[in-house]
């Protein structure tokens, strides 16, 4: 499809000046009152992940996927599932393995190119209510989930799945994993590694003879922590193999459905490769807005209590 080039995101608020401030400010006050009914769902591998629905009585799901270290109380999550609630859907938040709130079974956690607990939520969702429409939203590692997901699967995707979008997706991991050690970055690492680290520890008591957690001290740059541990805990022999499987821009040629990706010039942690210019141009379904301003996950509005990102949403799947 044609690239959009012309979106419709243009004003953040005055104070957000850069990327960063729109990236930062939207995650430390805003607020969204929701109160989600919770559901275990136990996958095939004996493992669980915990599914928070919005019931509305709808034949409409909307399926929301959250970013590295989030879950579905994140406020981006809770805010496109009262957008889409209050406009007849019903909504699904589901959190991958370990980021519910209490720690999963398995050894294995969850990373950017697990796309077999995601099919098994959409089975469960389709098996459960009977839905006659679904639309997948992912945010940032959510997004390329989604995203491959689609790809992978391509035709055989459920007839129900008719639509996606995928904000601020990092869907070439491994130029992305390098513009983490940034300076201007260190921010952002500094907190995936805090909380990354904190779970290995756990695991490492759960699982004592299976993680070293004294590599920790040699990780210097994000492709050292892949090297050590999101490789070999999730099946991959190296951080490069790692990154060519779990980069949705690998799998995307694949997709069959509409599906919209939106990634902001200005996000401070993805590079020019996360939006694929050359592929989007060329593929039947797969759209690439690029709006100038909107951070990582921001796209706030002035003065509104909702985001531009959830009326983007909106309006793309309706």
């Amino acid at each position: 499809m044609p690239l959009i080039n012309k979106s419709s995101y243009k004003n953040p608020p005055l104070y957000q000046f850069n990327g960063h401030l729109q990236t930062i400010f939207p995650g430390m006050f805003r607020k969204i009152g929701l109160e989600y009914e919770r559901e275990r769902l136990e996958l095939s591998d004996g493992d669980f992940v915990d599914l928070d629905w919005l019931d509305n009585k709808s034949r409409k799901l909307i399926l929301l996927s959250h970013g590295l270290e989030g879950n579905s109380h994140r406020h981006y999550v809770k805010g496109m599932a009262k957008m889409f609630v209050e406009n007849g859907w019903d909504a699904l938040a589901w959190n991958c393995r370990s980021c519910s709130g209490e720690m999963n079974r398995h050894l294995r956690l969850y990373h950017h190119g697990e796309i077999s607990d995601f099919a098994e939520v959409i089975a469960h969702a389709l098996r459960t209510k009977n839905y006659e429409q679904i639309v997948l939203v992912g945010f940032s590692m959510g997004g390329n989930i989604t995203m491959k997901y689609l790809g992978v699967h391509g035709k055989e995707v459920p007839t129900q799945v008719k639509k996606a979008v995928a904000f601020s997706s990092p869907t070439d991991l491994k130029s992305g994993s390098a513009l983490l050690d940034a300076p201007s970055n260190r921010m952002y690492k500094k907190r995936f590694l805090k909380k990354l680290s904190k779970k290995l520890e756990i695991k490492a008591e759960q699982f004592p003879n299976n993680i070293d957690l004294s590599k920790l001290k040699d990780v210097k740059i994000w492709r050292d922590f892949d090297e050590f541990y999101s490789a070999p805990l999730c099946g991959f022999k190296n951080a490069d193999e790692f990154y060519e499987q779990a980069s949705a821009r690998n799998f995307i040629s694949g997709i069959t459905i509409p599906t919209l990706l939106v990634n902001a010039q200005n996000d401070p942690i993805l590079t020019p490769e996360c939006s694929p210019v050359n592929i989007c141009e060329k593929h039947s379904f797969l759209h690439l807005e690029m709006p100038r301003q909107g951070g990582h996950v921001g796209f706030q509005l002035r003065n509104k209590s909702y985001m531009w990102s959830e009326l983007r949403a909106l309006e793309f799947c309706t």
